[in-house]
Order: structure tokens, then C-alpha cells, then sequence
């Protein structure tokens, strides 16, 4: 969902902001509009320019409804096309696309537990080594994944090496950005927007 539209919203409301990760209370009535609404949180604008993240569980704040399907829990049994199908619902707040798609998940590795249940062991990376919103999405993956069937255990490292670039993005995020890359599919070619310098 993105709308242009300015919404007042109807009550405090927690949020996050976007990129340094601090915990805000937008005020009532404060004006913002939605940019992008996935993976359950919607990431709004004020007047002011500010970003933030608000969780689906204020979407009221925003006059919305929350989704219906939003605590769903996957079933069936656990596989790595299950693992990485839930990792295609934690969404960048800045960039419509899933971190799956985006390139920052490195590697996942299910690991059965003696005890019974499994561990799930993610090596994920950040657009930028100072992102503010590291530990956001890496609590959004430690929590979409733990719902998992079978999951008893969930690490997360997060890390910097090897660096993150464009070019680990998969080709339906570059259309999606509308990125054209060059031969050696890492560097990054913007299209021109006509009457723009």
C-alpha cells in the first residue's frame, strides 16, 4: 500500500524511527502519509520529513484495519523453501523489497536439536555497516522465524563481511527499483528521469 494521502492519526502512536532506529511516540493527530505498508508495518513521512516505522498492531492509529492474516502461522513441515519463503516477508522500511531479494540474507542453516525441535542460524548483513534499523530487522527475522513449525531456537548474526552492494540484489529487485546494472552486474546504472539534473 502507498498513498499520497495525509492521514492524522487518531491516537499517540509508538514508531521507529527510520534510519536510526530510535524508539519515537508520534503525537495524536500528528499528519503523515504511508509509503509502503509490507511485512507487516507501515513506513510513513511527516510534514516535517521525518520517516518512521509503525507496527500493524497500531494500524488503528492510522484508521486501518489490521490484516487479518497477520499472525497466521506457517505450517507444514520445515524446510529451507519454508525458512526463506518467511524471510521474503521482512521488508527493508526504506526499500520495497524483501531482504531475501535485497541480497542481505547470507546464508540460513537449520540444525536439528538433540532435545527434539531445530535451530534456525541466519548470517545476514545491512545495506550500510551504520544502519540504525540493523537490530529492527534482525528482531523482525528472529520473530517471523521462531513461528516457524519445529523452530525451538533462533540466532541471528548479523555481519559486515563481506560488505553488501547492489549487486547481490536478484534481477526481480533490480526491475523492481527500476536498476539497470552494467556487464559486470555490480555497478549500478540509474535510469534518467527526463527534466531531472
Amino acid at each position: 500500500m502507498n498513498s499520497n494521502q495525509r492521514i492524522a492519526l487518531t491516537r499517540d502512536c509508538d514508531s521507529i524511527e527510520i534510519p536510526s532506529g530510535a524508539r519515537k511516540t508520534l503525537p495524536c493527530s500528528t499528519s503523515v502519509r504511508i509509503m509502503q505498508s509490507r511485512g507487516g508495518s507501515y513506513s510513513v513521512t511527516t510534514d516535517l520529513g521525518g520517516m518512521y516505522r509503525i507496527d500493524a498492531s497500531d494500524a488503528d492509529a492510522l484508521g486501518l484495519l489490521p490484516a487479518s492474516n497477520a499472525d497466521a502461522r506457517p505450517f507444514g513441515p520445515l524446510t529451507e523453501q519454508l525458512v526463506n519463503d518467511q524471510l521474503r516477508t521482512v521488508f527493508d522500511p526504506e526499500i520495497p523489497v524483501n531482504i531475501v531479494d535485497l541480497g542481505l540474507v547470507y546464508s540460513s542453516l537449520i540444525t536439528a536439536l538433540e532435545q527434539g525441535g531445530n535451530r534456525l542460524d541466519i548470517r545476514m548483513t545491512m545495506t550500510a555497516p551504520g544502519c540504525g534499523m540493523g537490530n529492527v530487522l534482525k528482531a523482525d527475522v528472529e520473530r517471523k522465524l521462531s513461528r516457524l513449525p519445529d523452530v525451538r531456537e533462533v540466532r541471528v548474526e548479523v555481519v559486515f563481511d563481506p560488505p553488501w552492494h547492489a549487486g547481490l540484489m536478484s534481477e526481480a529487485a533490480r526491475l523492481q527499483l527500476g536498476l539497470d546494472f552494467a556487464d559486470d552486474g555490480m555497478s549500478p546504472t540509474f535510469p534518467i528521469i527526463q527534466g531531472k539534473s
